[in-house]
């Protein structure tokens, strides 16, 4: 049984795991590079409950219930009391894999440990512990409070035991669950990502403005948001991440990243983060 959650990461998607664990009741353990950046992701997760209340989402008791159940830890060593570790890092390979070594160490025994990796193998990052039958993807989408599904990853090692502990504390916090295979992208970004990059070869080639292509997308589509937009709402950096992940481990060129994608990224034009991507937006 889950009690204690713990999330490594408090940026966008941490955060966002870790507002909906406070919410569904789990003692929630937030653990960035450093306290005053965990902090800043807590400072975050209080203004959106803050903008629930205001529009009558949720009471001021409920969310400040949830704000009590949300630790800052200063260290790997806070996650030894968590029942499921949920890393949510930058989409990077090497990056992923220290902070695995590290967690696993510091957790105990029968923990599970989830990535919420877009891209990355499961079964590689389990290879990387010393529990590779708890480890599991646990993939949100964005914006966690708001989207609906979460997509679940079997490692080659992950034990069933534990992807039935994993499915049941999804569909506990209100989430819609479907399985992937471990496979690059898994389903949802395998998907998703050459659409998105598609878009930027379009715009590239000038068929149209980024809002003509958006507007195609949403009402020729009846998609919610366009491409683009979706883009700069994920953060260009990371969508650059997942296509390369695609093209390097399918060696297909179909998955190949937009130069123009490559070229905002080198410009530091990321996205809703930066204030600027396809779109522009108030300055952060």
């Amino acid at each position: 049984m889950v009690r204690v959650f713990g999330v490594i990461g408090a940026g966008q998607m941490g955060a966002g795991i870790a507002q909906v664990a406070a919410q569904t009741g789990f003692q929630v353990v937030l653990l960035d590079a450093s306290a005053q950046l965990a902090t800043k992701g807590r400072d975050g997760i209080a203004k959106q409950l803050a903008k629930a209340v205001e529009k009558g989402k949720l009471t001021q008791d409920v969310a400040d219930a949830a704000m009590v159940r949300i630790q800052i830890a200063d260290g790997y060593a806070a996650l030894g009391e968590c029942d499921l570790v949920v890393e949510a890092a930058t989409e990077n390979p090497e990056i992923k894999n220290k902070i695995f070594e590290a967690a696993d160490a510091a957790m105990k025994p029968g923990a599970i440990l989830a990535s919420n990796t877009s891209s990355i193998s499961i079964t590689k990052l389990a290879a990387r512990t010393k529990r590779p039958t708890q480890v599991i993807g646990m993939h949100f989408m964005n914006p966690v409070p708001v989207m609906k599904l979460v997509e679940i990853i079997r490692a080659l090692q992950t034990s069933d035991e534990v992807y039935a502990t994993t499915k049941a504390l999804a569909e506990q916090m209100g989430k819609t669950v479907i399985t992937s295979k471990d496979s690059p992208g898994f389903i949802v970004n395998r998907m998703l990502i050459p659409f998105l990059n598609e878009a930027c070869f379009a715009l590239a080639e000038s068929l149209g403005t980024p809002d003509d292509i958006d507007q195609g997308a949403k009402l020729g589509l009846n998609h919610p948001l366009g491409p683009l937009a979706l883009a700069d709402l994920i953060g260009l950096d990371t969508c650059l991440a997942i296509a390369e992940v695609l093209h390097k481990e399918l060696g297909d060129d179909k998955y190949r990243p937009a130069p123009l994608l490559r070229n905002y990224v080198a410009a530091g034009w990321l996205g809703r983060k930066t204030g600027r991507g396809f779109y522009q937006y108030e300055s952060k």
